[in-house]
């Protein structure tokens, strides 16, 4: 860890001092072996503190995590997310080794729609462009047009040139991006385990209790949720509002360790934390990335065949997207 990294840890309310001094013996392990094996992590904004402010390397979300890990030149990528991130580190980086610590940890999303749901999507609706949320497995991203992210994902659409498009796998996302675009939107019906629970009800009920707070939603909401927020945006967009706008007092309508780790940077904000955990993401733990470095287990395999074509779809998002990405690390 380095000071820098270590003094802001420390000086954060959401960890105690004596919570790291309890867990730099396995800190100080996990980094002897990233030098050791020439490895690199990559942790998702969803990681818990202990791992995003200590053991990580590069931060952010799905799309800055893509574009990191095409441009990193270590041997081991060990992915700090849900498998179908670390599939995407493979398919940029295919030759280096990428482990997952957890091979349990899925996602509700990327599992609402597989490779053979596209193919029948084609020939129902014969000529319509595919556009794939990165949020979905390999075999997925082999057989759309195009990928993107909760950040890019108008940007992607109107790219096409097309008056309509095929978006899948998130209803709620693709509703927010039919509602900023006029482009017609043909929505798949999947959805994300966490974004989905919140209510716009209980965003009234904390402007009720919390006068005056700012609201900033992820698009993978329920669309009343949408309406009720102040800035809807990517877990990075999120941040950078923050960032800038430096409200007295913030909820963020997410995964709840995001709020966590951008209060360490932003410590003159209040944030009231609607907590909403993503047991897949909470399958990581800094335990679990220390075995995975010792054992080099468990290895992310995409077929060939699949990573060349699921390689063209992310590379085209890539192409699209190519300003820098905030992170907080």
């Amino acid at each position: 860890m380095t000071m820098q990294r270590q003094l802001e840890v420390l000086a954060s309310p959401v960890f105690p001092a004596e919570e790291l001094a309890a867990l730099e013996p396995t800190i100080e392990a996990i980094e002897e072996l990233k030098a050791t094996r020439n490895a690199v992590i990559l942790a998702h904004n969803y990681m818990t503190p202990d791992i995003y402010h200590t053991v990580a390397d590069i931060t952010g979300d799905s799309l800055a995590l893509a574009r990191e890990a095409a441009r990193t030149d270590a041997e081991v990528i060990v992915f700090a997310g849900v498998h179908f991130m670390a599939e995407t580190a493979k398919i940029t980086c295919p030759d280096a080794t990428v482990l997952i610590p957890d091979p349990e940890a899925g996602c509700s999303l990327a599992e609402s729609i597989s490779g053979a749901d596209v193919v029948a999507l084609r020939q129902r609706y014969p000529g319509v462009p595919i556009v794939c949320y990165v949020n979905t497995t390999a075999d997925v991203k082999a057989e759309v047009d195009i990928c993107c992210t909760s950040g890019n994902a108008v940007e992607v659409v109107e790219s096409l040139g097309r008056d309509r498009v095929i978006f899948l796998p998130d209803r709620y996302l693709g509703a927010w991006v039919a509602s900023q675009t006029d482009v017609e939107i043909i929505n798949w019906d999947g959805s994300c385990m966490v974004h989905e629970r919140f209510t716009g009800a209980e965003l009234r009920g904390y402007r009720q209790v919390h006068p005056g707070i700012s609201i900033i939603a992820h698009p993978e909401c329920p669309a009343d949720v949408l309406d009720e927020a102040d800035y809807v945006g990517s877990t990075a967009g999120m941040i950078g509002w923050v960032r800038a706008e430096r409200p007295a007092q913030v909820v963020m309508v997410t995964e709840c360790s995001m709020s966590d780790n951008v209060a360490v940077e932003v410590p003159d904000v209040d944030f009231v934390r609607p907590c909403n955990l993503c047991p897949h993401m909470k399958k990581i733990t800094l335990d679990k990335i220390k075995t995975s470095l010792e054992t080099m287990t468990t290895e992310v395999v995409v077929p060939p065949d699949v990573a060349e074509r699921a390689r063209r779809s992310v590379d085209a998002m890539l192409a699209v997207t190519a300003a820098p990405i905030p992170q907080i690390a």
